[in-house]
């Protein structure tokens, strides 16, 4: 899954990484604990072009009555969620990008400790997660988000069985629907290209914690720092 995730690019960069016209009332960056709920930058494709604008990360079908009245869904299974009621319409039509620095998973320990771990790009390139969404509410309408995750791959595993599903450079046009149909086939278990990964200190379990140095490698923890490939 993905429960957590750090964003530190500049607006201006990401839009023109992803070659989106800004909208105006974007979340702040850097971010390095973006937390369910939160509003999130989010890269979706239309008539006019590609827009960098913000969504709410908690996907809210139509048919619930408030925010809360169901299960907090932050993430959509790849290998189910064109069959799902809450997801199946937005896979088909409405698709779009989360940019992101990095991402946290936690394994614990024999007496149930969490134990957080950082994972980002060996290259120091954005992860773009692939999503989708949601417009919610009648008076007041707001979009609303869910990350596409599929089965981690060996390496991650040891952390965790699922992982967000990342996207190169030259798919974010097919996943956005710019290329027509096709999407489905790059919802494949693993990470595209080549992942590092290191424990962090534990401060970041708390969703209020922030700044740089919830990312940095704990360098006390005895353990290694790893690749995924």
């Amino acid at each position: 899954m993905c429960g957590r995730f750090a964003i530190t690019l500049p607006t201006d960069a990401m839009a023109q990484l992803f070659a989106a016209q800004p909208a105006n009332n974007l979340p702040r960056v850097p971010d390095f604990n973006v937390c369910p709920t939160s509003l999130v930058h989010a890269v979706q494709a239309g008539e006019a072009g590609r827009q960098l604008v913000a969504m709410r990360w908690g996907f809210l079908p139509h048919w619930y009555k408030s925010e809360t009245a169901g299960p907090l869904l932050i993430n959509a299974r790849a290998e189910t969620i064109a069959e799902k009621p809450a997801f199946a319409a937005a896979c088909r039509e409405r698709r779009c990008l989360i940019p992101a620095t990095g991402f946290y998973e936690w394994t614990k320990t024999a007496g149930g400790a969490r134990l957080p771990w950082y994972i980002h790009r060996s290259d120091a390139a954005p992860l773009a997660f692939a999503a989708i969404w949601q417009s919610w509410g009648a008076e007041h309408p707001v979009k609303t988000c869910a990350i596409v995750t599929t089965a981690a791959n060996e390496a991650l595993s040891s952390i965790h069985h699922r992982m967000p599903l990342i996207l190169e450079p030259q798919d974010w046009g097919g996943w956005l629907g710019e290329e027509g149909p096709g999407a489905a086939r790059l919802m494949q278990p693993g990470a595209a290209g080549i992942l590092d990964f290191h424990r962090v200190d534990p401060a970041v379990n708390s969703n209020r914690a922030e700044g740089p140095e919830l990312i940095e490698p704990l360098e006390d923890s005895g353990i290694p720092r790893g690749r995924l490939i």
